[in-house]
Order: structure tokens, then C-alpha cells, then sequence
């Protein structure tokens, strides 16, 4: 396979960036909320079953994919699947791979211009003393501003592009050198002052104490889901950055380091924010707006108040910026592989492309709420575009992508491809991943994602 003229750096480099790519808004937005609304341990028991279980081997997949290809998802998929005397038409699991990151950063960057539209609010001290029907409508005020909304979209799709367009090495792999331990380091400091001014005692019951009563299909499926979705599992993030990974590098430790810091970061978040929850006596099942509705109250309370808010806020961008850098690159890979533009003028059109399409989720909070276009889907009934996007990519799309990833590295990819790529010689964790591949992740995966259709039909 040809290599690319650009590699990172360092195997740090990859880790980082791929580190970059798992931790998100996914960790400290979605997961603390999931978890929330879930039960707290009982739903972070089966999330981290799943990590160990199908994400781990699931990672370790998809970067082999990408260095042993070495292009972008689709190019890779296409020459693994033709080495092997496959289709071509296996190009598919590329291409919806970059489907879904392309899909999910129009509704992700929204999400993102929330939290970039709260910083200048927390410096201000608009957060301060203000009570939860306040917060409420302060929120409510934000999605409700049309061209805020569109500029604060825009200014986060920006900062994206801004990285992607510098490649891979003064781009994505210098942004992350400081973005990721910035994150941690803000994250630090925020369990710290939990620890001594929340209710930390209860928080860890609640995260660590599984009530296994609240056990459902409904459980179960959305942990699945969020482990595939925290590790970027099915998205083309991964899969690009492996094109880039040195030959030496190991995988299977890169892997193990990039779902080691996606966990910590996980826990971290959650002994961050729930102790803040609990000692102000807020709603850990807040949902969605826990971030942008029940910890403003928190922050307009606690003392240092808008140092402590904004420091999360900047946390949070952290975050969603580390993500959307991998998630445009993966798209910006297949552009450049045209040969038509540079990568700047590439990154232009497909950063301004997702700004276009993320119009739609933007005014499903405004004046597009009542449009639901899919309302004639029993599921679907009164879903906004915004919601649509997040039910179709997050719920949907990524298993079907983890689904054929399975596949074609358990089936498709021969073991001594394989082997050769992972530097296989006696390690005897090599049959247990395939088979993993092969038979258990592919049928755990089908069987959860019907139930939980039936399920939700019923």
C-alpha cells in the first residue's frame, strides 16, 4: 500500500490526536446526561462492559484498516477489500463511515455554538444567583436567537477548519498537543473542587453503586450506543488517522491508550459534575440540558462561581474541538484524494458544506420546531431535524457502520493480513480478538439493535 507524504510525527502524535477524536462532547455532554437519565451505575456498568468488550477490539480494527490502506475510509476499504480478491463495492463501509462524521458534526457544531455562546455569558456573571426557571429561559433565549445561533455555529466550524486546513502535523497533530492536556488539566482542577465543595459521597454512589432494577432493553441499547459513539467506533475518525500512523507504532496499545483516557475522562466528567448536582439538590436526570440549564444554577451559586463555569465551558470546547478536528479530516481525506484542490480549499468546501446542512438543526430550535418531517414514522412523530440527525447517526447509523466493520476485518480481511499488520507472532489475545470480530461483536450488536427496534415499536 502507498504511504501518505504526511504522517504524524510521533506515535503520541496518533494517540493524541485519536484520543482527541473519542473524547467529546460525547464524555462530558452526552454521557454524564445518559447516565443521568439511566439509572447512574447501572448504565455506566454496561457502557464500560461494552468498551471492554466491542470498543476496544473495535478500535483496534479500525486503525489497522487505516494504516494497512493507508487513505482516506473509503480508499482504504476499497484497496483492503480488492487485496483480498473482494469487491470493490466494500469502498461502501468507507463511505458510511464519513457519512457519519459529515452527518454528525451539522448537529454537533450546533451543540458546540451553545457552549460557545455560554462563555462570554459565564464571564459576565449572567449565571450569577440565577434560579432554574431563569436558567431555563436563558437557554431557551439562546436557541431561540436565530442569528446567534448561525454565528456561534459558524465561529466553532471555523475554529475546526482552521486546523484541518494546516494538516496533518501543523495542524491536527499540533492542536492536540496542547488541547488534550489542556482538557485534563482543567478537568483536574474541576474534580478537585468538587471533591471539596459538593456532595462527592453521594456522586460516587450514584456512579458506582449499580441499581440493577432499572436494568431494560432501553438501558442496555443506549449504552451500547454511547460506547460505540464515545470511541468514535463506526465514525471515519479512526480510520483516517491510522493512514497516518507509523509502521513501528503497536496497535493494539495505542488502542488501549486511546480507550483508557476516553474512560478516564468519563469518570473524571462525572465526579465533576454530579457532587455540583447533588450539593445544590438539582435533577441528575436533567437530560439534554443538564449542561445548559442545571449547572448554570449550580455555578450562579457555588463560590468562584464564574471562574468555576467558565473554566467547564472552556473544557467542554476543548472537547467538541478535539472531535470535529477528526471528524472534518475524515472527510476532507476522501476531497483531497480527487486531486482536484488543495486541502485548504478542500477543508473550505466541506467545513462550509456542514455549516449549510447544520442550518437545519439550528432552526429546529426556532423557527423551524414545528417542522418534522418524518412525522409520519410512528418513531419519529414530532421530531425536529435536529433530532432526527442525532437518532439516525447516533442510534442507528454507527451500529450498522460497527455492524460491517466487524465484517469485513473478522471476514473480509485474511489472518495473515492481519498478523502482518498487528506484528502478530505468539500473542495469544490474537484468535479471542477474531473471534470477538467475528461471531460475538457482529451478533451482540444485531441482537441489541432488534430489540431495541421491536422495542420502541411496541
Amino acid at each position: 500500500m502507498n504511504v501518505p507524504s504526511t504522517l504524524f510525527a510521533s506515535r503520541w502524535g496518533f494517540i493524541l490526536a485519536a484520543m482527541g477524536s473519542a473524547v467529546g462532547l460525547g464524555n462530558i455532554w452526552r454521557f454524564t446526561f445518559m447516565a443521568g437519565e439511566n439509572g447512574g451505575g447501572v448504565f455506566i456498568f454496561f457502557y464500560f462492559v461494552f468498551i471492554l468488550a466491542f470498543g476496544i477490539p473495535c478500535l483496534i480494527a479500525m486503525i489497522t484498516i487505516g494504516r494497512r490502506g493507508r487513505k482516506s475510509p473509503p480508499g482504504s476499504t476499497k484497496a483492503l477489500a480488492l487485496a483480498e480478491g473482494r469487491s470493490s463495492a466494500w469502498q461502501g463501509l468507507g463511505w458510511l463511515a464519513i457519512t457519519i462524521a459529515f452527518l454528525a458534526l451539522t448537529f454537533f457544531s450546533v451543540v458546540a455554538g451553545w457552549v460557545l455562546a455560554y462563555i462570554p455569558k459565564s464571564l459576565l456573571g449572567q449565571f450569577d444567583q440565577i434560579d432554574p426557571v431563569s436558567s431555563v429561559a436563558l437557554f431557551g433565549a439562546v436557541k431561540a436567537d436565530v442569528w446567534g445561533m448561525m454565528f456561534w455555529h459558524g465561529v466553532f466550524m471555523v475554529m475546526t477548519m482552521a486546523v484541518v486546513g494546516r494538516g496533518v502535523q501543523q495542524g491536527v497533530e499540533r492542536a492536540v498537543s496542547w488541547l488534550i492536556p489542556g482538557l485534563f488539566g482543567i478537568l483536574l482542577l474541576l474534580v478537585v473542587y468538587a471533591a471539596l465543595t459538593g456532595a462527592f459521597a453521594e456522586a460516587l454512589t450514584f456512579l458506582f453503586a449499580p441499581d440493577f432494577t432499572k436494568v431494560s432493553e432501553s438501558v442496555v441499547l443506549l449504552a451500547l450506543g454511547q460506547a460505540f459513539f464515545s470511541l468514535s467506533v463506526g465514525g471515519g475518525g479512526i480510520l483516517a488517522y491510522g493512514a497516518y500512523l507509523q509502521r513501528e507504532a503497536s496497535i493494539p496499545k495505542s488502542a488501549f491508550a486511546i480507550a483508557a483516557a476516553n474512560v478516564s475522562v468519563d469518570l473524571l466528567a462525572g465526579l465533576a459534575i454530579f457532587p455540583i448536582v447533588f450539593a445544590f439538590g438539582l435533577a441528575p436526570g436533567a437530560g439534554p440540558g443538564l449542561l445548559f440549564e442545571t449547572l448554570p444554577v449550580a455555578f450562579g451559586q457555588m463560590p468562584g462561581g464564574r471562574l468555576v463555569g467558565t473554566l467547564f465551558l472552556l473544557l467542554v470546547l476543548f472537547a467538541a474541538l478535539t472531535t470535529s478536528i477528526s471528524m472534518l479530516e475524515s472527510v476532507v481525506a476522501r476531497l483531497i484524494e480527487f486531486n482536484l484542490w488543495s486541502r485548504s480549499k478542500m477543508t473550505l468546501l466541506a467545513g462550509g458544506l456542514v455549516w449549510v446542512l447544520g442550518l437545519g438543526s439550528v432552526f429546529s430550535h426556532n423557527i423551524w420546531s414545528d417542522f418534522t418531517p418524518l412525522g409520519f414514522i410512528p418513531l419519529l412523530e414530532g421530531a425536529t431535524i435536529f433530532r432526527i440527525v442525532d437518532f439516525f447517526v447516533v442510534n442507528n447509523l454507527i451500529l450498522i457502520s460497527a455492524f460491517f466493520l466487524c465484517i469485513f476485518v473478522g471476514w473480509v480481511m485474511s489472518e495473515h493480513t492481519l498478523k502482518d499488520e498487528l506484528d502478530i507472532k505468539s500473542e495469544s489475545w490474537f484468535p479471542v480478538w477474531r473471534f470477538v470480530m467475528r461471531y460475538v461483536a457482529p451478533i451482540a450488536i444485531a441482537v441489541i439493535s432488534i430489540a431495541s427496534v421491536i422495542d420502541q415499536a411496541q
